[in-house]
């Protein structure tokens, strides 16, 4: 636990000293006319990767939960891992990973313009950044939502209590398109305060310089361990947005979309049959057809994404699989706590569900 104490101090001092990081909803324009994607053909980006013997990586690098540097220089959180996963289906090794930290508005082209081979930051799937952006979002590793915090005392309890209240937002993301949307529907006058950069967001509103602040509930209970007196905050209860956090990457190589969408849904899959870090050479004897599949013991399921045939048990053995994930990283045992709720397996009353491995 002690990273995490020295990483919420550094972070602490970051939000106050209102330094530069990246957000969670920030868009980024299109890529200027005439200029996509970089072109690349099929299966050639996972031969650019085995070429160079690792896998580029963008995060946020910033959010305690999903991707931050550690005291000793080690990234980690649920976006590196699901890096790390992809990098042990590919190479048998978690760590053949360059992390390069991307803020709002330069995330999408470093992604179109191949400085990275995977997005994997905190980014919402919605359908103009699946169709204007040249992007391919592969299935949703965090299901969160747009939600309001407010000091204990302020005597606010739900939105309607943000009438002619100053918001602190961060401009041109959907964070402030969705509360602007929300008080239009309630008829509710506000004043917005809004700024570019995420950090001075928050140091606005730790500073009183607003009523309230607005974003994804995962970075409000991400940020407020680190605001000063934390139990002087909370979370209002109401959901303003569904925010589906999915990694990207860019449409135009089929095969690596394959790749990087079936070790997601490999992680789903390992925690539904029950498969773990722990266990899962034993599963390997198993005589489950269903398991066998999965773990490559028989068929070419592996072949068929550019990978060996036991792609899933690399990664499991290296990684872990969805709630392994999510435990280490938000859950009960971490800082954050955060319930899986709607991030749970289907089979558990939750969202998230693997098609079959056949």
């Amino acid at each position: 636990m002690n990273h995490w104490r020295q990483l919420f101090s550094r972070l602490g001092l970051a939000v106050l000293a209102i330094v530069s990081v990246s957000s969670c909803n920030g868009d980024a324009p299109p890529a200027p006319e005439g200029e996509g994607p970089a072109i690349i053909a099929g299966g050639e980006r996972l031969q650019l990767l085995r070429d160079r013997g690792q896998l580029l990586c963008g995060v946020s690098g910033e959010l305690p939960g999903f991707s931050f540097v550690d005291s000793n220089g080690n990234y980690a959180g649920m976006d590196v891992d699901i890096c790390r996963a992809v990098a042990a289906a590919v190479f048998d090794d978690p760590n053949a990973v360059e992390y390069r930290n991307l803020n709002a508005k330069e995330r999408f082209l470093a992604l179109q313009t191949g400085e990275v081979d995977i997005l994997s930051r905190n980014t919402t799937n919605t359908m103009s950044r699946s169709t204007s952006l040249g992007l391919r979002f592969a299935p949703v590793v965090f299901y969160d939502g747009q939600a309001v915090m407010v000091k204990r005392d302020s005597g606010i309890q739900a939105i309607t209590d943000l009438k002619d209240k100053s918001i602190c937002m961060q401009t041109g993301t959907t964070t402030e398109q969705n509360f602007t949307d929300q008080m239009r529907k309630l008829n509710l006058t506000f004043t917005p305060v809004i700024f570019e950069d995420v950090n001075t967001v928050f140091a606005a509103y730790a500073e009183g310089r607003c009523d309230a602040i607005t974003s994804d509930r995962s970075q409000l209970v991400s940020r407020q361990q680190v605001l000063p007196d934390p139990a002087n905050h909370e979370i209002l209860d109401q959901v303003l947005s569904k925010e589906p956090l999915a990694p990207a990457v860019t449409i135009n190589d089929p095969t690596w979309g394959n790749l990087v969408e079936w070790v997601i849904y490999a992680l789903i899959n390992a925690e539904e049959l029950g498969i773990t870090q722990a266990n899962v050479n034993e599963q390997r004897q198993s005589q489950d057809p269903t398991i066998r599949r999965f773990l490559g013991s028989e068929g070419e399921l592996g072949q068929t994404i550019g990978l060996t045939n036991d792609f899933v048990v690399r990664t499991i053995k290296h990684v872990g699989n969805y709630g392994e994930i999510y435990d280490r990283n938000l859950g009960e045992d971490t800082p954050l706590k955060l319930e899986r709720g709607q991030n749970n397996l289907w089979t558990q009353g939750g969202l998230l569900y693997s098609p079959p491995f056949r």
